[in-house]
């Protein structure tokens, strides 16, 4: 198993910015206009330039530099989501189209409420109801929706590394919603913006100038997840230090080349810790049998109440969704004031309209 980020015959290829470690963050937020100002969001965005990507494929094609832009685009996009009409013109003219190629209910539906937002024409392609299920290929699929003259593509598929082929068949952007067991960039980029208001939140407003000094663990089946893969990078590439924890079977063979710590034993993690992130259980993607029983690990590793009163009477509690209650997480911990899952959904329509603009954007508001 290769570091997270990195290329294999059909992965994603590496960017050396994306391992960079220590990255501060700004707090977006202009001395001469506060957060609740008509013209904060306008504020914001003074200065953002173009891209050096088209595209959005891996945490490592944002590089540290990157995600400091996505984070203080994300700031304007939230106060404009606080208006009484939450839409601006700015990609008027733009189309993007959403290819997913497996179900998904918050990264589609979110994708397309943040191109709405900024007033895109929306394409919504499921491979159910799609010539895909008479045997259309791939290229074939994605070639035809290209030739309607669109931006931008955001493409989910099965399989790791299909967004960097679409690339070398459609002339639009392409963004990465989820390839297989490879990376999940947008999860990662509004887990940090999660963690970062929640921060703020707690500090009175006082933005946090980066994660240095920050404890998460990454819980659970770490193997078959592109979430974690792009959390540790985005994380990592914060100032964090990251430990994951799942039983051997669920863990990759190798975490060579990984900014990361690795144990079995949850409960002994469990008192240093400022964000734990479970992950989801992904019986589709098994294939084989690793785990003795669901009963079983949610013993071991599912984090019950007994475990959410061992943690730091501050830290916070995360999952992608979707959860499965009584596996991962007891259902009462997931409804604590401290779960910031339900804020995780809420930001990441916030967190896409800053990549939707970050890569077609023109800066006008």
């Amino acid at each position: 198993m290769r570091a997270p980020g990195t290329s294999t015959s059909t992965g994603v290829s590496p960017d050396e910015a994306g391992n960079e470690i220590g990255a501060a963050w700004a707090s977006g937020v202009p001395e001469a206009a506060g957060a609740g100002s008509p013209v904060a969001g306008e504020d914001l965005l003074v200065g953002h330039r173009a891209p050096a990507v088209r595209h959005l494929l891996s945490i490592a094609d944002l590089g540290r530099d990157g995600i400091l832009e996505i984070m203080r685009l994300s700031d304007a996009f939230a106060e404009v989501a606080e208006r009484p009409i939450p839409k601006v013109p700015a990609l008027r003219g733009r189309t993007v189209a959403t290819v997913f190629m497996e179900p998904s209910t918050r990264t589609r539906l979110s994708f397309e409420t943040a191109a709405k937002r900024l007033s895109a024409d929306v394409m919504t392609f499921t491979a159910s109801t799609s010539a895909a299920v008479k045997g259309e290929s791939l290229r074939d699929t994605v070639e035809t929706i290209d030739a309607m003259g669109i931006d931008a593509m955001v493409i989910r598929h099965h399989a790791s590394g299909a967004p960097l082929r679409v690339t070398d068949w459609v002339g639009a952007s392409v963004i990465n919603a989820g390839d297989g067991t490879h990376e999940h960039p947008t999860q990662a980029l509004l887990d940090c913006y999660t963690i970062r208001e929640a921060l703020t939140a707690r500090r009175d407003g006082a933005v946090p100038a980066d994660m240095s000094g920050l404890r998460v663990a990454i819980v659970g089946d770490i193997k078959h997840s592109r979430v974690a893969r792009s959390n540790v990078l985005a994380f990592a590439a914060l100032g964090a230090d990251v430990v994951l924890v799942a039983p051997p079977t669920l863990m990759p063979a190798s975490l060579e080349g990984w900014p990361v710590t690795a144990t079995g034993d949850l409960d002994s993690t469990l008192g240093g810790l400022d964000v734990i992130y479970l992950l989801r259980i992904q019986s589709e993607r098994l294939g084989e049998v690793l785990l003795p029983s669901l009963d079983e690990y949610h013993w071991r590793y599912g984090l019950t109440r007994a475990r959410a009163d061992a943690l730091k009477r501050d830290a916070l509690i995360m999952h992608p969704g979707p959860m499965i209650r009584g596996v991962e997480i007891s259902p009462e911990v997931a409804d604590m004031p401290a779960s910031l899952v339900t804020r995780q959904v809420r930001n990441g329509v916030v967190v896409r309209m800053a990549v939707l603009f970050h890569l077609l954007g023109s800066g006008v508001m």
